[in-house]
């Protein structure tokens, strides 16, 4: 696993975080929403990477 990976990932919690809270303090809640769920599919898609060469080390290891 890179650090960039890490650091990337918290760079987007982050900017999801701050538009969050504007969105919501200006009253637009159902906008806040959307940003926040935008961001867990960001980090996701981010990730794909990684938690698909977990499972084939898992399935290496365990011969299958």
């Amino acid at each position: 696993m890179d650090i960039t990976l890490i650091i990337k990932v918290a760079g987007v919690g982050l900017l999801v975080s701050a538009a969050y809270q504007v969105l919501s303090r200006s009253g637009r809640d159902e906008q806040a929403m959307f940003v926040s769920l935008a961001g867990v599919i960001i980090v996701l898609f981010m990730l794909i990477g990684e938690i698909s060469r977990l499972f084939d080390s898992v399935r290496q290891t365990f011969g299958f």
